[in-house]
């Protein structure tokens, strides 16, 4: 599946469309059982030893579809509804978002998942990314800072106003002439940081590009930031929650999805680096009891499950160290507990000190 997606063309899609379902009927037609073959891919597995091969972009087997079990059926009546849907976008060249496409047969679909799973095996299918289909995610992320770029022939000036929060583009491929004057881009995960920032004119004081995903990052928060260090080669980093949440976030970010690991390598900003929050921080930084929470047991087994992930062996050793000292802790904090200092300590001391002394990872 190693191709230039970018580039894939709704002709050539819909030829495969036309194929995959001419197939399914001819072998109707037949008497025989039609089989859909779809690739698996997986950005990490539980195999500590690093020798695995999941930083690989080649599928990991094959997933068999077919009319033998009844789930199956189900999966593949609605695999071939969302695919007559997409046909017909491509056609008119229309988009449709994954709501829009689950309100169109909700009886059929049951529920918003099914949807998005059936758009994920469509994607492996014809070897293409979601955006290819016509098919759009409602960005919830935001940026401000010290950029410009042309949206659909809209000029987007950040730089005007760097504190003020513009939308995430959606289409993020009709994204043209990015220019910018920032020494780095800085990801945080939550929108109450991000207005923190943005009330301290953080980027007044800093040159610096500021996102946010607000929480888990949608795909086109993920591509934006993407398309930022792959144009401008700036230093990225990024802040998160000090709890097993803020961690599987900054992963997201660095290694994808597993949900989407099939288009992980158009998704995921290796060069990311983690600026906090750490264990060690609530220490560094005497923050009272007060501040800290003890980890419950779901925290704690999300944080066992997620020191297996082998990708924290192989390539960010550093960050499963602190993830096991927040295990050891047993105490998680949030980002703005900084505050028990000053309203501003987080945009005046925290982030700056740490980026000039390069207390990073």
């Amino acid at each position: 599946m190693e191709i230039d997606r970018a580039n894939t063309k709704p002709s050539d899609l819909l030829k495969k469309i036309r194929a995959i379902t001419r197939a399914i009927l001819e072998d109707l037609c037949n008497g025989r059982s039609p089989l859909i073959f779809i690739d698996r891919f997986r950005n990490y597995c539980t195999d500590v030893t690093s020798r695995c091969d999941c930083k690989s972009d080649s599928s990991k087997g094959q997933e068999i579809v077919g009319m033998q079990r009844e789930c199956h059926v189900h999966r593949l009546d609605v695999m071939l509804r969302v695919l007559l849907i997409i046909q017909k976008l491509l056609q008119e060249g229309r988009h449709g978002s994954k709501r829009d496409i689950y309100y169109m047969h909700p009886s059929a679909f049951q529920e918003q998942a099914v949807v998005d799973r059936a758009i994920n095996d469509i994607c492996i299918l014809l070897q293409c990314s979601r955006h290819n289909l016509n098919v759009v995610s409602v960005a919830k992320g935001l940026v401000m800072g010290w950029l410009r770029f042309i949206e659909g022939g809209r000029k987007v000036d950040c730089i005007s106003s760097p504190n003020n929060a513009y939308p995430i583009p959606v289409d993020v491929e009709e994204v043209k002439d990015v220019v910018t004057v920032a020494d780095y881009i800085l990801v945080v995960e939550k929108e109450s940081v991000f207005q923190r920032l943005a009330n301290d004119e953080f980027c007044n004081k800093n040159r610096c590009i500021v996102i946010t995903g607000r929480g888990y990052p949608d795909v086109p928060t993920r591509r934006f930031l993407r398309l930022l260090t792959e144009k401008l080669r700036l230093p990225t980093y990024c802040l998160v929650d000090c709890d097993p949440y803020g961690f599987d976030i900054l992963t997201t970010y660095k290694f994808g999805s597993m949900q989407m690991a099939y288009d992980v390598k158009f998704l995921r900003v290796p060069e990311i680096q983690w600026l906090g929050a750490f264990p060690s921080d609530s220490d560094k930084y005497d923050l009272p009891k007060q501040c800290l929470f003890p980890l419950t047991k779901e925290d704690k087994t999300r944080t066992e499950s997620m020191l297996l992930r082998c990708y924290l062996q192989r390539e960010v050793p550093h960050w499963r160290l602190e993830l096991e000292k927040l295990l050891e802790r047993g105490v998680k904090f949030e980002i703005e507990a900084l505050s028990v200092h000053s309203l501003s300590f987080l945009t005046d001391e925290y982030i700056p000190s740490k980026i000039h002394c390069g207390m990073f990872i």
